[in-house]
């Protein structure tokens, strides 16, 4: 009885065929294995048996070792974030508000960020950003009473910005873009009371205004008062005569005690 399979020798034709095929295949396996794409606003962090190895893999193409490395992505696009807080100020009153933040991974980071922190981008603001802003907030806060927050809103986000940048700048993980602070509020009684003293603060500075205004025309008029001799006002008057009026001044200098006096064209 023949069996209708064909018998395929090592070294046969049948067998060389299959032996290419499988070294075929097993060397696709591994470029593909190897090769990888990043694509543009990440970083590939590389890890070789579970520890990082390596800076950070940039956009484009990149190798790796097969079935030994492995890759995480991290994204290192600019990040916004609002957060709401509240926060006590000098003088012990609440206020809330909102930090708008923008920021994002120093690419150069990503594999230190990856062994000490976190293991994906998605936790970099509850574990980095985060507890470094609301320490901001709280200290700048509390150094100004309330009636100065609000007045000079401006320059308080302006500080609690730098100050955020200066405490993560210690770990030098992200990058501080922007801080927004916006929707400051305070109970109504104290948003009363900081308007009045803003009005009066305004009162005073335009009465303030209206003093040093006087005083520098009470010194041009003292000044002008100091130069005019007689022979400077004989000379204005000269100077805005009409030829009509009957009564001028004595000229500068006469030994005459009074003024001549014309009527009618005759002294």
């Amino acid at each position: 009885m023949t069996t209708p399979f064909r018998n395929v020798t090592p070294n046969g034709a049948g067998g060389a065929a299959t032996f290419l095929l499988a070294l075929s295949f097993t060397g696709f396996l591994l470029l593909t294995q190897a090769l990888f794409v990043v694509p543009a606003g990440q970083v590939y962090v590389v890890t070789t048996l579970g520890k990082v190895s390596g800076g950070s893999r940039r956009p484009g193409l990149n190798v790796k070792i097969p079935f030994i490395q492995n890759i995480y992505p991290f994204s290192v696009r600019t990040q916004v974030r609002p957060e709401n807080f509240d926060s006590l100020t000098k003088d012990l009153q609440v206020i809330q508000a909102t930090a708008t933040v923008k920021y994002a991974v120093k690419p150069a980071e990503a594999g230190r960020v990856f062994k000490t922190i976190a293991y994906s981008d998605r936790e970099v603001y509850d574990k980095i950003i985060q507890p470094s802003l609301l320490k901001a907030l709280k200290s700048v806060f509390s150094q100004y009473e309330l009636v100065t927050i609000a007045s000079q809103w401006s320059d308080i986000s302006a500080l609690v910005e730098k100050t955020v940048s200066t405490e993560l700048g210690k770990f030098d993980y992200v990058e501080i873009q922007a801080l927004d602070l916006t929707g400051l509020k305070i109970a109504d009684e104290y948003r009363a009371a900081i308007e009045q003293k803003q009005i009066a603060e305004q009162q005073l500075l335009k009465a303030q205004t209206e003093v040093k205004i006087a005083e520098q025309e009470a010194l041009r008029y003292e000044t002008l008062t100091r130069s005019l001799d007689d022979q400077v006002l004989f000379k204005l008057f000269l100077d805005k005569w009409d030829g009509k009026t009957q009564v001028v001044p004595a000229l500068p200098g006469s030994k005459a005690g009074n003024p001549p006096v014309i009527v009618g064209g005759r002294k």
